[in-house]
């Protein structure tokens, strides 16, 4: 059986795709990992970036003898996706990804760093900081400085800006069409600069993993990669 690897986004957790995970084992044995500082990991004392990321999924192939994956990858998880199928191209079958935002610059990371304040979020939408503690233990709090500072980063240097036509996997972009940090447009734009992608916009769909309809991406992801 072909090997799936999902990946989640910042602030995520395996458990988003607990939804899709059985339907899914039907045509593929599947992978998940938790990133660094995120689920039980522990936070790295020297910070998180995407290319930590990154070696973190390659390691995670390495140790399994995974040399011909498929991935999908919701928000960063998509991002350190394509940086993978950038680094060890002949390692991956293709990428579904979904909700990633490409188009960092250090203003857009800047401003979507300053709501990664845990005091913040702990007034204001308590309910998430509950998801947060109950996801990530108490180490949430340090978790968010992190993310922001990894976003930060980003904007300053983002490793697939002027890459993507040498990315020349199989590749589909999706897009929620009410994704508010993700752009339709940039979305296209990826597609457009990838060699071998296709493009889904997914109707009436918010960015957070657990608003999109399980059917809606189920039917999609089928598609993509000719399931019956």
């Amino acid at each position: 059986m072909p090997n799936l690897i999902l990946l989640h986004g910042a602030l995520g957790h395996p458990d988003i795709f607990n939804p899709y995970t059985e339907k899914l084992s039907q045509y593929f044995t599947i992978h998940t990992l938790s990133f660094s500082g995120h689920g039980n990991n522990d936070l790295p004392t020297d910070g998180i970036s995407i290319e930590k990321y990154t070696q973190e999924l390659s390691d995670y192939c390495k140790n399994n003898t995974l040399t011909d994956v498929s991935i999908f990858g919701h928000s960063m998880g998509g991002y350190v996706a394509l940086c993978y199928a950038m680094k060890e191209p002949e390692k991956v079958n293709s990428i579904i990804t979904l909700g990633t935002k490409f188009d960092w610059t250090e203003e857009q990371a800047l401003k979507e760093s300053k709501m990664l304040n845990p005091e913040v979020i702990l007034e204001k939408v308590p309910q998430y900081a509950k998801t947060l503690e109950t996801q990530h233990g108490l180490k949430w709090k340090q978790l968010l400085p992190a993310i922001a500072y990894l976003m930060i980063d980003l904007g300053k240097n983002p490793p697939l800006k002027n890459n993507l036509a040498s990315i020349n996997t199989s590749i589909q972009i999706m897009v929620g069409d009410k994704d508010n940090m993700v752009t339709i447009e940039e979305s296209l734009e990826v597609y457009r600069n990838l060699p071998n992608a296709k493009l889904a916009v997914l109707p009436d769909t918010k960015h957070p993993m657990d608003k999109v309809r399980p059917n809606l991406l189920l039917d999609l992801i089928k598609d993509f990669w000719n399931l019956s």
